[in-house]
């Protein structure tokens, strides 16, 4: 069975609460815990960075997925790893040296990922998807949550995928973010996705522990126990 794992985006948490927001999804079945990580530089909006991750490591073991969408992601990596993220993905057109960047995230013991844009193609990975453990696509353009999802990024999870399968790398995992609800996660397990990030669609619902169980259920094709 392929995997399908639910990773909520605490970009759409209530932050005077953080700790409780992550606790919340965690007891209701959330796999991963995602964390976007914004500079003002390369995207026009500032998140967060070590000392809060820091400070919600304490709260849960769930493995924190952290999205670098800042320039010269090399000089903070290792801080991010320091802080407790098990993933670390980034932007190619960020880092000079994207190889050495995910060869020492992997010397961490970290999964490393790469991010794509919604305009940039596929075959901008085909030398270092030998290196990477997982693809990041951006079905929203970065910078901020709740955005509409924009479909033909499939097209390019099914590209992804036809990649894989040329240069043998079909274990890379897919993980998508952008505009995730109950409609559009159906066309994304559909087209080979793995990890689905979702901001709004839970932490803005009224009940998280229904709105994930749901999505565990239409990813995975079977009803999932409460």
């Amino acid at each position: 069975m392929e995997i399908k794992l639910i990773a909520p985006s605490i970009l759409a948490a209530d932050f005077s609460r953080l700790g409780e927001e992550i606790k919340k999804v965690e007891e209701a079945g959330a796999d991963i815990i995602h964390i976007d990580i914004m500079d003002g530089r390369y995207v026009p909006n500032i998140t967060l960075g070590m000392p809060v991750i820091k400070s919600i490591r304490k709260v849960t073991d769930l493995p924190f997925d952290a999205h670098l969408m800042i320039m010269e992601p090399e000089k903070y990596v290792p801080e991010f790893i320091d802080a407790g993220c098990n993933m670390i993905s980034f932007h190619m057109d960020a880092c000079i040296h994207s190889h050495r960047l995910v060869e020492y995230i992997k010397s961490r013991g970290v999964k490393a990922g790469i991010a794509v844009n919604p305009a940039e193609p596929i075959h901008m990975l085909e030398e270092i998807i030998h290196f990477i453990d997982y693809v990041l696509i951006m079905s929203v353009n970065p910078g901020f949550g709740g955005q509409k999802f924009i479909p033909e990024t499939l097209n390019k999870v099914r590209k992804l995928k036809r990649l894989m399968e040329e240069t043998e790398r079909t274990d890379v995992l897919i993980e998508i973010d952008g505009g995730i609800n109950e409609h559009t996660i159906v066309e994304a397990a559909n087209a080979g996705v793995n990890i689905f990030v979702a901001g709004s669609s839970i932490f803005k619902s009224e009940n998280p522990q229904e709105t994930i169980r749901r999505f565990k259920e239409k990813v995975n094709g079977f009803t999932v126990g409460v």
